[in-house]
């Protein structure tokens, strides 16, 4: 297998496990109710924090677990397609591969919430496809400030990084 086709096998391995993990989250395993069972008592022993203060911060737990998880999704994404689909140029990114990236991952949080709603113990709701989009437009805002800055400061260098081709 030449370099090249590594660098995509591994890109796509790294994405499809990923979506592994985001399946699994979809199910009644993780639901509200069992995180709770499991972070309510654990924060509170360590903070003291008591059942009406946890149900706010479970939220925002949750939903921040949204916004990370499919900000990564977004990043395997932009990675997979680029090492998928070159262009001529040696660019490190183009609007071709944040777009399939933002789509894919819109797609991704369409059917989890879909998903979802044929789960009794779970809610499939727009709002979390709008806020998964948005974690991924924003995933991809941040790999161009961080691919253009890297780029800044080392000239020499093609804009390898965490997205690196290695």
């Amino acid at each position: 297998m030449t370099t090249d086709r590594h660098h995509v096998l591994k890109a796509w391995i790294a994405l499809i496990l990923w979506l592994i993990v985001i399946a699994i989250e979809s199910t009644d395993w993780l639901s509200a109710h069992h995180t709770g069972r499991i972070l309510y008592p654990l924060l509170h022993y360590l903070f003291g924090i008591g059942w009406e203060r946890f149900e706010h911060l479970h939220f925002f737990i949750r939903k921040g677990g949204h916004v990370f998880g499919y900000g990564l999704l977004s990043i395997l994404l932009f990675r997979a397609w680029r090492e998928t689909l070159p262009v001529a140029s040696s660019a490190e990114w183009t609007f071709r591969w944040a777009n399939i990236a933002v789509l894919g991952t819109a797609l991704v949080a369409s059917l989890d919430e879909w998903h979802q709603s044929f789960i009794p113990s779970r809610t499939g709701t727009v709002h979390d496809v709008i806020l998964d989009t948005c974690a991924g437009i924003a995933a991809q805002i941040l790999v161009l400030i961080w691919i253009k800055s890297f780029a800044k400061r080392s000239p020499t260098t093609s804009g390898a990084s965490s997205l690196s081709r290695t």
